[in-house]
C-alpha cells in the first residue's frame, strides 16, 4: 500500500469537485472495521449526517464484512455501479437484505432526511479500470503524487509527508 500522505493526496485530488471530505481519520481511532469507524464517527460527530460510499464489487461481498448489517442500520449507503460487478452485487446476501431498503437515485439529494437502512444505486459511467489494474500499469503511482504538507479537513491534524 502506498504511505498515507500519497493516498490522501491522491484522493483529495480525486474528490476536488465533489462534497467529499477526505480524512484520515481512521489512523486516529485506531479501527480496524467499518463498523467500529463509523460507530466513533458517528459519535464523535453526532450532528453530522454520514454517507457510507461504496462500490459495486464490495456490495457483492458485504454480507462477509465485520457487523455489516450494523453498519447499515448505523448510515445510509450509497453503491457506485462498477462495470462486471453489477449482477453480484445484485444477487447478494446483503442486497436481498438492503433491498427493501432501497431509494431512487434521485432521492439522493434528500439524503440529509434519510434514516439508516437506506441503499441507493448511484449509476454514471465509471472508469471500467480497477484499481488494482491501474497500480499494476504504474507501480510507482505513489512516487509522482505531490508530497506537500497537507492537513485532515475534518480532524485538522497535519499529515506527514513521507521522505
Amino acid at each position: 500500500m502506498a504511505p498515507l500522505d500519497r493516498r490522501f493526496a491522491s484522493a483529495t485530488a480525486l474528490a476536488r469537485r465533489a462534497p467529499i471530505r477526505v480524512t484520515a481519520i481512521e489512523r486516529e481511532f485506531g479501527t480496524r472495521y467499518t463498523a467500529q469507524t463509523i460507530r466513533k464517527l458517528r459519535r464523535r460527530y453526532p450532528a453530522r449526517r454520514f454517507v457510507w460510499l461504496m462500490g459495486a464489487d464490495n456490495l457483492a461481498q458485504f454480507h462477509r464484512w465485520r457487523d455489516w448489517r450494523a453498519l447499515a442500520r448505523a448510515v445510509p449507503i450509497a453503491v457506485i455501479a462498477r462495470p462486471g460487478y453489477d449482477a453480484d452485487a445484485l444477487a447478494s446476501p446483503a442486497m436481498a437484505w438492503l433491498g427493501r431498503y432501497r431509494r431512487s437515485a434521485a432521492s439522493f439529494r434528500n439524503r440529509a432526511a434519510w434514516s439508516a437502512p437506506a441503499l441507493v444505486i448511484l449509476r454514471f459511467d465509471p472508469d471500467p479500470r480497477s484499481a488494482t489494474a491501474l497500480r499494476r500499469a504504474d507501480p510507482d503511482w505513489a512516487s509522482h503524487v505531490s508530497a506537500k504538507a497537507q492537513r485532515d479537513r475534518l480532524t485538522l491534524r497535519p499529515i506527514e509527508p513521507t521522505l
